[in-house]
């Protein structure tokens, strides 16, 4: 009988010992990841911001086949939330405390499981670096309770160093996810309407049609300076008339132009010249979406007319208008471009 109760006794002092241990254990963890993304802060941030899109590129979701998710009426920007379900994973919540546009985001993360309810601090970060790229970092801190100091004891691994692969494939998903966003458009043939035509400065150039871009990214800041420069009255968006387009040479002569409220005489030796557009019947189409796709725009815009019987009007050169400043909307999946070709 002294021997059991020795025993027990030395086994309570164990288990003493063994609490004060794991108690003055120090329990805060961090963990972090970075990644540089090829796409705008904006829109990274953007992305983030809203909930709903977190279930598209969320590591965890490829992790529990029960996930059940549940959203607030408030899904993105300071007080959003979101809450989850999941027999494998735990049940929990995220609540965004704070938001500073486009640079940080600050959340509270709770999850509930069999060791009880904890509560860390979630933080994501976005630098822009050259180009339109983004360094991304996502991470989480906090302090782990007495169950959790001493469920981690037990493992070969920390709370940090599991949740940093989790966090490196989360910002690998991102990635993916945001440039198929990009790449998204659509082209619409709007039909046959009029253009009211009116004055517009450009700038004239010839080159090959695979330097276009290019040209036009010189061009129409100088067209842009000459307008604000003399303060004429800006009526539409920019545009590019091409006055020839050779596909089998590869060659085209175009114009950059801004519409402006009236004729401009400009002194003999400018760049920068005035000229008018004719009130016309044309057909329109309306391309949503990165300029890549023009192409396809264009050729959509050409079928119409060959499909209904009409006769493209050769005089008079075709061109497109930009809806979009790129500056403003940081993704070329919203950004619209109209196509007009004048008819007969």
């Amino acid at each position: 009988m002294k021997i059991i109760k020795y025993l027990f006794f030395l086994l309570l002092l164990i288990v003493i010992g063994g609490g004060v241990y794991v108690a003055t254990k120090d329990g805060t963890f961090q963990a972090e990841e970075s990644r540089v993304i090829d796409a705008p802060d904006e829109l990274l941030f953007n992305t983030i911001n809203e909930y709903k899109t977190w279930e598209k590129w969320g590591p965890w979701m490829d992790e529990s086949d029960d996930l059940i998710m549940e959203y607030s009426s408030q899904t993105s920007g300071n007080g959003a939330s979101y809450s989850w379900k999941s027999e494998t994973q735990g049940d929990g919540s995220m609540k965004t405390i704070k938001t500073a546009p486009f640079s940080s985001i600050d959340q509270k993360i709770t999850f509930i499981t069999p060791m009880g309810e904890s509560i860390s601090d979630v933080y994501w970060k976005f630098e822009k670096i050259e180009g339109k790229k983004t360094k991304v970092t996502w991470g989480m801190k906090g302090e782990q309770s007495f169950m959790e100091k001493a469920f981690w004891m037990t493992q070969d691994s920390t709370l940090s160093k599991n949740l940093k692969p989790m966090y490196r494939k989360g910002l690998e998903k991102l990635d993916v996810f945001v440039h198929e966003k990009m790449k998204e458009y659509s082209v619409n043939v709007d039909g046959i309407t009029e253009h009211k035509g009116g004055f517009y400065m450009y700038s004239a150039t010839a080159s090959s049609i695979a330097e276009i871009p290019q040209k036009m990214a010189q061009m129409l800041p100088a067209v842009m300076a000459y307008v604000k420069q003399n303060n004429l009255p800006q009526t539409g968006m920019p545009f590019t008339l091409y006055n020839e387009f050779n596909q089998e040479q590869g060659t085209a002569i175009y114009s950059t132009g801004i519409p402006v409220r009236e004729e401009v005489i400009t002194p003999t030796d400018s760049n920068i010249l005035c000229g008018s557009l004719p009130k016309q019947r044309v057909v329109k189409t309306t391309l949503k979406g990165d300029i890549s796709n023009l192409k396809e725009a264009w050729e959509a815009g050409y079928k119409y007319i060959n499909d209904n019987g009409l006769e493209a009007n050769a005089a008079s050169p075709a061109f497109e208008v930009y809806r979009t400043d790129p500056g403003l909307q940081p993704n070329p999946a919203e950004w619209i471009t109209e196509i007009y070709i004048p008819i007969q």
